[in-house]
């Protein structure tokens, strides 16, 4: 046991004394690093050699503060530096690992606004920000600047359709509506449009198509008021006038289904004539609107169009399309939902 105790003792000793030599060496290889920068005669490749072995010995050694202290240091007195993008990205990247994801963005945007772009083993700096960037910012401006430098210098990194589809809700967000419809259009044009599954993004096809198609229409369909609207509507019931209600539904984007179904389901758009459904039919309404109506939606209980599927509630909606002011808040009769209520 006493050997084993000695024995033990021993080798913590040697640890001990392996690690503080190891420390030492480490402090004694930093000091003759810097030491080495001071040589003005370091060609440009040596100097960002040194520099880059003093930083990672830092960052291996636990110490990422000094590095980022050293590193903040050497941008600041040496503005000239070609490799000064990469010292601030590796000080960005510190922040961001740390989660000082604010600090983290201000380095990563000053370097795309201010310093160029340098490939380090064949990777753009600046298309690295770019993919920080989108991830951690949270001002619609600046990500709108951030997803339009990735599709007019990266196009070749990045899904250009789905770049269009969050520059388009980028700029509704900052109430650029006219711009976002034409990201709108311009992801429509794209090949995989009707197929692209876009993470965070429910029915981007869908909702462009809307848009666009909306924006391209007449809108001659929409009513001033919701009470116009259910006036005429019922008016044209009571007189089985098919025409007026063929007319008063809206002409883009109309849907007929079921409740279990959804507006983006390829059987759910209709183009067809209310004739069909009114000649020799009793058709009635409900005097007053669905209770479930809301400020933008609205249901009219209806019966009588079909012995099979009698009960139709009539859709309503208000117009969200704030590119057009006269036509935004306006409503229209944009749907058909068979069946009660579930």
């Amino acid at each position: 046991m006493k050997f084993k105790a000695a024995a033990f003792a021993l080798i913590t000793l040697f640890l001990t004394v392996f690690t503080s030599c190891r420390k030492a060496q480490d402090n004694d290889d930093l000091t003759q690093l810097q030491n080495l920068l001071t040589d003005s005669s370091l060609s440009v490749q040596t100097r960002y050699a040194v520099i880059n072995r003093i930083a990672n010995s830092f960052y291996t050694n636990g110490k990422s503060s000094e590095m980022t202290l050293f590193l903040t240091e050497w941008v600041e007195k040496h503005p000239d530096d070609i490799y000064n993008s990469y010292w601030l990205l590796m000080i960005a990247s510190n922040y961001l690992e740390n989660g000082a994801d604010s600090v983290a963005e201000y380095y990563f945007d000053r370097i795309l606004k201010n310093y160029p772009d340098l490939l380090i083993q064949g990777k753009s700096i600046h298309f690295m920000c770019l993919q920080h960037l989108i991830q951690i910012s949270k001002d619609s401006k600046n990500r709108i600047f951030y997803f339009n430098q990735l599709v007019s210098r990266f196009p070749s990194l990045v899904s250009i359709t789905e770049m269009y589809v969050r520059l388009a809700l980028e700029y509704e967000k900052e109430g650029e509506y006219n711009q976002a419809l034409k990201s709108y259009s311009m992801f429509l044009k794209q090949p995989d449009a009707s197929t692209i599954q876009i993470p965070g993004i429910q029915n981007a096809y869908s909702t462009a198509r809307k848009m666009v198609d909306f924006s391209n229409s007449s809108k001659d369909w929409t009513f001033d008021s919701l009470e116009s609207l259910e006036t005429s509507v019922k008016k044209a019931i009571r007189q089985y006038d098919w025409r007026s209600l063929d007319k008063y539904r809206s002409k883009v984007n109309f849907f007929a289904m079921s409740w279990k179904s959804s507006e983006t389901d390829a059987n759910a758009l209709e183009n067809f004539s209310m004739r069909g459904f009114m000649v020799g039919q009793r058709i009635r309404y409900n005097e007053k609107l669905d209770e479930t109506s809301n400020p933008n939606e609205a249901y009219l209980r209806t019966t009588g169009w079909s012995p099979y599927m009698p009960v139709w509630y009539l859709y309503f909606r208000k117009v969200n399309f704030p590119v057009d002011p006269e036509i935004h808040g306006r409503w229209e009769w944009a749907g058909i939902y068979y069946g009660e209520k579930m």
